[in-house]
């Protein structure tokens, strides 16, 4: 049967992912006894179900139902904005289907009457934990370690966290009265509530939430002994001092096989589709492909369950595990956290750091990366040279994938890295393309030379042909600057008036200007009235491919005769003039690709981080404040996979656009991931004024965004950060705006783990 979270994340599951088996010719289940007789793999087959139970909890505008019968209890997930109450006798029709444990996904959900309230079931920490009494109505001893009013949506409800003997859960409890928390806070409580859990991306249960009806269901035993605001004060340094952990957790040993190995610090063991991550500070040798048995203490590290304080045994037998073949999509989902895994990607940048290589690539549009950490050289081992990849060289990588961040199955993608064990894990498939932006450089470059060597054999047969080396050896120094200058990316309508200068010197200071298509018109132009009784030539100025960039005309005494001299002079600025254009383009193309996001047009990850550098530079030099706001799309991965990536697409370009006009000017918005955004504010007067600007951008995604055959209920969440309150550096500013929002996150929905944000 499973707890509340598990049964909102099959229900996704079973969207994306139909039962192929037809229910039409299955029995009718009609009784909880029947339904907790059947394996998840049977509950797969979406059995049809008929059956009466009493509600044990469930809150108006959700769909969480849990239900009980003779003693025994699943969750349901109801119909939206029923009319339901506990003790409320029901009929449910609906199917099975598989999550921690089967639940039901209810098609109607038909009010009898109401009677008694199931009576809860002391419950100790151990039995929750076990998932013992899972989606039953318990009761449990705890004492209150916090209390708040958090926010799901629109949805206002009391969040508790409870110290239990034995360990820590977490409690919801649908009330808005915030009158209570400081009587709550620090007391010795007996609390009521529907028993659920919260999961990893893996859906391996992680801890607890009771899911509590009513304030009423909260009792308190004894008061807490003094209040939060009586307490001295304590210095920071000294806090530690009043830190105590009575640790009851059980040693215990598993076995597989190891895929990775990081002396002194983590071992991985796999054991056909389940892996492990294990902290121990073994430093002996332990060979990859091995199996081996390890044992040590369950405990939950970023979302996810993890051995600590191993002790690992090689048994010195080979048991070789084949890496699984996945992509983007894969990975991001958490379900391979740990395991032994194989992807292709292109290799966009890499270096060495102190503690580890990385090589960060991009398959599928999205961006991720992977490190070889640096084994401690303390202990003996030597750090080979790093294995060096070409930028643009597409690679297939074999080893670990690594949750970095978000290891919960209810919300968008997660953070990954992929391990490797040696360089040997790192194998280039195909060579760079040649259209990089290094050989671009080096075909400016080339295109460079190639001009300044015709413009020396210019200058060379001039000097031959008309004896006129002073004359000459001043054009050649003006020539030589403009290259120079062009090379150095000086202002472009600057160097087009030195070549304008240069021409009307070569030609005896007769009257010249350059026309740019589309553009400027520069030198000593004569007007229309002007030009009449003046001959007047004109020379286009080719481009590498397509039309011509504009043209340089010259006026001439109308006596005088056309020369050689004359249409060489032209061409020469011409082909200089067409330089310098097509340099300046190319480098602003550069530039703004290295800079922008194409999809959104907004900054991208690597311009907003330089930006955040200039800011803190800044701000320390003139003390002031600034903000991070980190925005995270709610239930992206769902738009793509019922809707396609480019409706996706169209979601996120208007997204942007939609909090552009939320901003004020001077603040920077940029996509830090595939549906992250952030929102660099300066010169804020404190964390009130950002909270405005981060309520407008959780407005604006109130109206619906409507498209050719879909519409879209979108929301985010949001965590912001100030500097130098909360960090003072750019990855710690960052890290803390996304913790904040994590947090916000999180609140929200680890006790409603199935509401959707977008709805369709």
């Amino acid at each position: 049967m499973p707890a509340a979270q598990a049964g909102k994340a099959r229900a996704v599951d079973s969207a994306e992912n139909p039962a192929p088996t037809s229910a039409a010719h299955l029995q009718t289940l009609t009784s909880l006894s029947a339904l907790h007789g059947l394996t998840n793999s049977e509950a797969a087959k979406s059995i049809p179900v008929a059956f009466q139970a009493t509600v044990a909890y469930y809150a108006h505008g959700s769909m969480d139902l849990f239900v009980e019968d003779q003693g025994m209890a699943i969750y349901v997930e109801a119909p939206k904005n029923l009319t339901l109450v506990p003790g409320d006798r029901v009929f449910v029709r609906g199917k099975t289907r598989a999550s921690f444990r089967p639940d039901i996904l209810a098609e109607n959900v038909t009010f009898l009457g109401h009677g008694k309230v199931p009576a809860p079931v002391p419950a100790t920490y151990r039995q929750l934990i076990r998932a013992d009494y899972d989606c039953m109505r318990v009761a449990v001893h705890a004492l209150v370690r916090s209390a708040n009013l958090v926010s799901y949506g629109k949805v206002v409800n009391i969040y508790l966290e409870l110290q239990m003997d034995g360990g820590s859960i977490d409690t919801t409890v649908n009330s808005t009265d915030g009158s209570v928390l400081k009587q709550l806070l620090g007391a010795e409580v007996e609390v009521a509530g529907s028993a659920a859990g919260k999961f990893d991306s893996k859906m391996q249960l992680t801890g607890i939430v009771l899911e509590v009806p009513d304030i009423s269901d909260v009792k308190i035993l004894k008061p807490a002994p003094s209040s939060p605001a009586a307490l001295p004060f304590t210095p920071m340094d000294d806090i530690i001092a009043h830190s105590f952990v009575q640790d009851q957790s059980e040693r215990v040993r598993v076995q597989g096989t190891i895929t990775y190995y990081l002396p002194g610090a983590a071992v991985v063991l796999q054991s056909g589709l389940k892996s492990l991550w294990i902290e121990t500070k073994n430093e002996q040798t332990l060979n990859i492909g091995d199996r081996a048995t390890a044992s040590g203490f369950p405990a939950v590290r970023n979302g996810l369950l993890t051995l600590t304080s191993a002790q690992v045994e090689d048994s010195y037998q080979r048991s070789p595990m084949t890496p699984q073949n996945v992509g983007w999509d894969d990975l991001s989902s958490g379900t391979f956290a740990f395991a032994l895994i194989s992807i292709e990607g292109q290799v966009v940048k890499e270096g060495r750091e102190d503690s580890q290589d990385v090589y960060v690539l991009t398959t599928g549009g999205h961006l991720f990366s992977v490190l070889y950490r640096h084994p401690d050289q303390d202990l003996g081992f030597e750090l080979p040279p790093m294995k060096q990849i070409p930028v643009g060289a597409t690679v297939r990588v074999t080893g670990i994938s690594s949750v970095s961040y978000g290891s919960n199955p209810f919300e968008g993608p997660v953070g990954f890295d992929v391990l490797l064990r040696t360089f040997d894990d790192i194998q280039i498939v195909a060579k760079p393309s040649w259209l990089t932006v290094h050989n671009l450089t080096r075909l400016v470059e080339l295109l460079l030379l190639v001009i300044l060597a015709i413009g020396v054999r210019v200058v060379w047969t001039e000097r031959q042909a008309r004896h006129r080396n002073a004359t000459l050896a001043y054009l050649e120094r003006r020539r030589g600057r403009i290259l120079e200058d062009i090379n150095n990316r000086r202002p472009l309508a600057e160097i087009l008036e030195q070549i304008n200068e240069l021409v009307s010197a070569r030609l005896g200071g007769r009257p010249s200007w350059i026309q740019v298509t589309d553009g400027a018109r520069l030198g000593n132009y004569l007007s229309r009235g002007s030009l009449e009784g003046w001959r007047v030539v004109e020379h286009p100025i080719p481009a590498h491919s397509g039309p011509a960039l504009g043209a340089i005309f010259a006026a001439f005494d109308p006596r005088s005769k056309p020369r050689a001299t004359e249409d060489e002079a032209l061409a020469q600025a011409a082909g200089l003039a067409a330089l310098a254009i097509e340099t300046s383009r190319l480098y602003a193309d550069l530039v703004r690709r290295s800079e922008f996001d194409i999809l959104t047009n907004v900054q991208n990850r690597f311009a907003m981080e330089r930006t955040l550098e200039a800011m803190i530079l800044h701000a320390r030099q003139s003390a002031s404040i600034f903000a991070v706001i980190f925005i995270d799309l709610n239930e992206f991965k769902q738009v793509n996979d019922l809707h396609g990536h480019m409706v996706g697409d169209m979601y996120l370009q208007e997204v942007a656009q939609r909090m552009k006009r939320q901003l004020r000017p001077g603040d920077t918005l940029g996509r830090v991931g595939g549906d992250e955004f952030a929102i660099l504010v300066p010169e804020v007067r404190n964390r009130a004024q950002v909270e405005e600007i981060a309520i407008r951008l959780e407005a604006c995604f109130a109206e619906p965004f409507v498209g050719d055959g879909f519409v879209l209920n979108g929301s985010a969440s949001i965590g912001v950060s100030l500097y130098p309150e909360d960090a003072t550096t750019v990855d710690s500013l960052l890290d803390a705006a996304d913790s904040a929002m994590y947090l916000a996150k999180f609140a929200k929905k680890s006790h409603r783990p199935g509401q959707s944000k977008i709805k369709h």
